[in-house]
């Protein structure tokens, strides 16, 4: 009783060390800068379940110390006394002080070391049953190796901790727990705009950086990935990014790579499409959920007004995943968010989506339970949106860890934390219900394949745990009430910030612009090319976010140009003869598609010129065509000079397209005392040859008299 009391003490002091995996490796490298290595190759079986059972423990022990030692024992440190919880299990894990060691060293369970040369290196093996390790019941059990020398704890080598669960048969049995394991395939964004805009690219695909030939090729994290999908159970739920399968997708075929002021012509690469291949192969009988295209994120475009990019993601996300992993299959309605955290704003909008988001795998941080319990918690819960109930699923932090540990780790002591962990759950005091389970390791995993494939082996054959898929945990009688969506300033910190999502914002506007200018009302070809710079992948590399905003605003305006108003600019002066008249203003379209828009005419000098102009129904203009319109404009009476009017072209939303241009107006109307002076000139003139006309009338009949007269005389 002495012996319990002083074992749960020492471990519930190991409590205030930090609850992370311990990683073997790291203690063997501590050991090796120590002198002494020492490490454990294996434990068979992993799970005894008799009291018979023979326990074989093997290993190395490495002498680094530069002289000969002897006098060496490799010894087993146990205790009959089991976990109670599985806070005192990460304690253990991580506890560094000797003391806490479990209690007892095996004089049966050891073995002596011949005396080790100076970089040497030998092999031990000893066995235990569970009656010599004072095993009674279903349980984990602390275990340890550690070195002595002539009979004393070595202090120069780190003994190795690790669990050894106990599982022979119960009345009533243990639960079966429900275990669904989702794994992501999710990486950053690799271009900007769909293809290079250039009429020199003919077409070809335009990448910001290559690195995808790296990560599907050798030991590459996608390689690595495609490696698990091979071997991993059915069960498994993927969760694939569309915008890599797309980009994959076109790197197999000839592509360019832009860097800095040049750009790079690169061959089809084969191994783009040997990845796809062998991962359509791979998830053909498994659950696949897409992830909304590009992964943008949905938070920050919830709070900064880009409300309806996430409906475009979710929609454009399903489209690509089927039809590049060939099913019909694939879902949208199921969102894993950036960092696994999302408030409510973002919840409605998945919510109110085309597809309607009804689940949501979520960290444990984001919906603790209410009030906090003593136990492993299921993992299916109910959350309340704008449009609805929805199924939360909160992923186990311990279990993910053990699947992306944070260094380098041993896959034996991995695989026993694992199996004590979940036996652990199974065993919690109070437990009558299966319960369900999740492991969700980070979106943008780097995965060790190797460990990964064995925890999901494992899994498989633990007679307390069923795999089952992640569609199949629903809410049941074992859930817990949770405190809501815990969403805290740090969350919001994580996020897009409004100074990066303000371009974009503008961007998007513009993009849209493009679509409506055209008579069948198409959507967007830059609908996915925003959609790269919403990534969340842009939260920690903001500055490579806004240059593919930049690649993209570029390519958008070169677009929205091509249709233009011709004949504008301060040297192109239109005169307007008299008073009123017309002035025709043309628009070409060279566009590879019909437009439909209006040309809006505003007089920027009212006082000197009015516009009489209105539209009733959008002027088509056919690809490659030009449009005219006869805009009748009316100088003021009086007046004369230069005018200027601004023509804006605006699509059949009434939205403006394109930058407005002026137009020089030039009338020659007179003014009222011009009109004075040209009557009275006239009638001046007028006068003057009524005169000569009179006059030369005069003289002819004088001249006839006077000949008259001579005629007489003769």
């Amino acid at each position: 009783m002495i012996r319990k009391a002083t074992l749960l003490a020492a471990l519930s002091a190991a409590l205030l060390a930090p609850l992370v995996a311990a990683t073997p490796d790291t203690a063997a490298a501590k050991a090796s800068r120590q002198g002494i290595s020492l490490s454990i190759a294996s434990i068979t079986p992993d799970v005894p379940d008799s009291q018979t059972d023979v326990i074989k423990f093997t290993g190395t022990l490495r002498n680094d110390t530069g002289a000969p030692l002897s006098g060496l024992r490799v010894r087993l440190r146990y205790t009959g006394q089991k976990f109670t919880d599985r806070a005192l299990m990460a304690a253990y894990a991580t506890d560094p002080n000797p003391a806490t060691l479990p209690g007892k060293a095996s004089f049966s369970s050891a073995m002596d070391i011949p005396p080790l040369a100076a970089g040497a290196q030998a092999r031990w093996e000893f066995t235990a049953t569970p009656v010599q390790l004072e095993y009674r019941s279903f349980g984990v059990y602390p275990i340890a190796v550690d070195v002595a020398q002539n009979g004393i704890p070595a202090t120069q080598v780190a003994p190795q901790r690790t669990y050894l669960t106990y599982a022979p048969p119960t009345v009533p049995k243990v639960p079966r727990n429900k275990l669904a394991i989702a794994l992501p395939v999710i990486d950053q964004p690799h271009r900007a705009t769909d293809v290079n805009p250039s009429p020199d690219a003919k077409g070809a695909a335009l990448f910001v950086d290559d690195k995808l030939s790296q990560a599907i090729t050798g030991k590459g994290r996608l390689a690595d990935i495609a490696r698990i999908a091979q071997v991993a159970p059915s069960e498994a739920t993927w969760f694939i990014e569309p915008s890599l399968l797309d980009d994959l997708s076109m790197m197999t075929k000839n592509y360019q790579v832009k860097a800095k002021d040049s750009v790079t012509a690169k061959p089809a690469n084969t191994e783009a499409g040997q990845w796809l291949t062998a991962m359509r192969t791979s998830l053909a009988d498994s659950p696949v959920v897409a992830v909304p295209y590009a992964d943008p994120d949905i938070a920050a475009l919830a709070h900064k007004g880009l409300d309806d990019q996430t409906n475009k993601a979710i929609q454009l996300g399903g489209q690509k995943a089927r039809a590049l992993l060939g099913r019909n299959d694939v879902k949208t309605t199921v969102n894993w968010p950036a960092a696994g955290v999302l408030d409510a704003d973002a919840l409605d909008l998945l919510s109110v989506s085309d597809d309607k988001v009804n689940k949501v795998l979520l960290n444990s941080t984001n919906l603790p339970p209410q009030p906090p319990v003593a136990f492993t918690p299921d993992a299916a819960s109910t959350i309340d949106s704008v449009n609805g109930p929805v199924t939360a699923l909160v992923a186990d932090p311990e279990l993910s860890r053990l699947f992306e540990p944070a260094g380098p780790t041993s896959v034996l002591l991995s695989t026993q934390r694992f199996i004590a962990e979940t036996a652990m759950i199974s065993a919690e005091p109070g437990q009558t219900q299966p319960r369900s389970l999740v492991i969700a390791p980070s979106r943008r995993w780097d995965p060790n394949p190797a460990l990964v494939s064995a925890l999901m082996k494992t899994a498989d054959r633990l007679p307390w745990l069923r795999l089952t898929t992640l569609d199949s945990i629903k809410p049941g009688k074992a859930s817990v009430p949770r405190a809501g969506l815990t969403y805290t300033e740090q969350d919001r910190k994580e996020e897009l910030s409004a100074k990066y999502l303000t371009p974009v914002k503008d961007l998007a506007a513009k993009a849209q612009l493009t679509s409506l200018i055209t008579k069948a009302r198409t959507p967007s070809s830059f609908d996915a090319a925003v959609l790269r710079a919403t990534s969340s992948a842009w939260r920690n590399s903001t500055r490579m976010g806004r240059a593919v905003t930049k690649l993209v605003d570029s390519a958008v305006v070169e677009r929205i140009d091509r249709v233009q108003i011709t004949g504008t600019g301060p040297d192109r002066l239109r005169t307007l003869a008299g008073t009123n008249g017309v002035v025709p203003i043309s628009v070409k379209n060279s566009l590879g598609t019909d437009i439909a828009l209006y040309i809006d005419v505003r007089s920027n000098d009212p006082d000197l010129l009015q516009v009489d102009y209105s539209q009733q129904e959008p002027m088509t203009i056919n690809a490659g065509q030009s449009g005219m319109v006869q805009v009748e404009m009316k100088a003021t009476p009086g007046t004369s000079g230069d005018a200027t009017v601004t023509v804006q072209l605006r699509t059949a939303d009434n939205k403006a397209y394109g930058k407005p241009q002026r137009l020089t107006i030039r009338t020659t109307g007179y003014t009222g005392i011009a009109s004075v002076i040209v009557g009275a000139a006239l009638t001046v003139m007028l006068a003057a040859v009524v005169l000569r006309v009179l006059r030369r009338r005069s003289e002819r009949k004088l001249a006839r008299t006077a000949k008259n007269r001579e005629r007489a005389t003769v």
